[in-house]
């Protein structure tokens, strides 16, 4: 969870809200990373999921991330979790739980439908407290008087 905190934290220098992730191989290596981007790319699907995920399968040469592991800080939304179902990864790993759009036990389950044809382990709850302390951080930054 470490290297995807300090994706987040990467991601307060063009602020987006501080997301990270990291995809890891079987060996534990970290395969690729990324953080939240919409603000800097003006991109609505540039979550730091997806683009941690497009950078893993540019690595490996495939879209098929079986034996991965992404690592998020904040539970996926929807579009996330779809993208991680259609990824192939074998787990995946999130520090705090998304109260307004979590697509992996909060408001949705995604990843643990029964109707599709790939359901990662899940593992939640990793290093939570931090990961929750730096979205609760940068959206209080936001509301402050003079911003």
């Amino acid at each position: 969870m470490g290297p995807a905190i300090a994706e987040a934290r990467a991601a307060l220098a063009t602020a987006d809200v501080p997301i990270g992730a990291v995809v890891v191989d079987e060996s534990g290596e970290v395969v690729a990373t990324g953080r939240n981007r919409r603000e800097a790319d003006q991109d609505p699907t540039a979550h730091a999921e997806v683009l941690a995920l497009r950078a893993a399968a540019a690595v490996r040469g495939t879209w098929r991330l079986d034996g991965c592991t992404l690592v998020v800080t904040l539970e996926p939304c929807t579009m996330c979790a779809g993208a991680v179902v259609l990824s192939r990864v074998d787990r995946l790993v999130f520090g705090s739980w998304n109260e307004d759009m979590g697509a992996v036990g909060t408001l949705w389950d995604v990843v643990r439908d029964r109707r599709l044809n790939h359901r990662p382990e899940v593992v939640s709850g990793i290093r939570e407290s931090e990961c929750a302390q730096l979205l609760r951080d940068f959206f209080a930054s936001q509301r402050s008087p003079g911003r």
